[in-house]
């Protein structure tokens, strides 16, 4: 699959449930491979408790840890850099969100 299917995909998805988080990405990615949290944190060498609370929207995920998830599970890094970033304006309360270009 290439990347701007994957943008359309998110794009899609928003769409439909509205605003993706990186912890909501995460969480449905989680869910559809069948694994626990105790599972995917072990695989994005994180803590249980981390995983758990990036989720749930407790804790923000920074850019290059973003990127370093993406490259963990195979997947595109701009996508989850887009999420991050769009977690860390919300965070600040700016209504912007971006949207990101693989150059």
């Amino acid at each position: 699959m290439n990347k701007q299917k994957l943008h359309s995909g998110t794009f899609q998805l928003e769409k439909k449930l509205g605003p993706m988080t990186l912890g909501s990405f995460l969480k449905s990615w989680r869910l559809s491979l069948d694994l626990t949290q105790v599972e995917f944190s072990q695989i994005l060498n994180l803590s249980s408790a981390n995983l758990c609370d990036i989720e749930k929207g407790r804790q923000l995920v920074s850019i290059k840890k973003a990127a370093q998830i993406a490259n963990m599970i195979g997947y595109s890094e701009g996508i989850l850099i887009e999420l991050a970033l769009n977690d860390q304006l919300a965070a600040e309360g700016f209504k912007i969100r971006v949207k990101t270009e693989v150059a």
